[in-house]
């Protein structure tokens, strides 16, 4: 057994456990086998599972909303910021980002992160929209029904998931940051 294995393995061999097998198989004594460690290891870098949840729930903040913005943001075009990000967001499945929706209907804790992330999401949305011109309070409510969109896409499960294509999503994104709502 190796038990030299950083916090960012331990984190990475969470999440992916939490995506394949849901917040139940989030135990110490079964990701230590499947990392070949000890449990000691486990607890060299976290205080208990609570903590280490919560970094979990980090993660996958940072993985799932920072990075992707901060990718948006780094990039010079802003006007095409929405269709970028609905390209990303509508042409990917994420067994994580359900996997985790699935645990916050069993915990108030998940529940409250997810809860977060959730307005973080949606104002960026709305950010985008303001900078395309969208009044406020438009910006805000079609902030909302993109972002519902989304999740509901996210739920649609089964071997083939409908998406849409990349020119769709341009079309829908051109509707949503139109300032009246109708475009030509």
């Amino acid at each position: 057994m190796d038990d030299r294995l950083t916090k960012a393995e331990w984190i990475a061999c969470g999440l992916d456990t939490l995506s394949r097998e849901g917040a139940s198989a989030l135990k110490v004594g079964p990701l230590a086998v499947k990392l070949n460690v000890s449990r000691g290891s486990f607890y060299w870098h976290f205080k208990d599972i609570a903590a280490y949840r919560a970094n979990l729930l980090a993660r996958w903040l940072e993985q799932s909303t920072d990075q992707v913005i901060e990718t948006l943001e780094g990039e010079p075009d802003a006007p095409d910021r929405l269709k970028r990000l609905m390209r990303r967001a509508f042409n990917r499945q994420s067994p994580l980002e359900r996997a985790i929706r699935a645990w916050a209907l069993q915990d108030g804790e998940v529940a409250s992160a997810v809860a977060s992330v959730d307005a973080r999401r949606v104002a960026y949305i709305g950010v985008l929209l303001r900078s395309a011109g969208v009044s406020p309070a438009k910006a805000a409510s079609r902030a909302a029904f993109v972002y519902w969109a989304y999740l509901g896409q996210a739920a649609i499960v089964g071997p083939s998931p409908a998406t849409l294509t990349s020119a769709a999503l341009d079309d829908i994104s051109q509707l949503i940051e139109s300032r009246t709502g109708v475009r030509d």
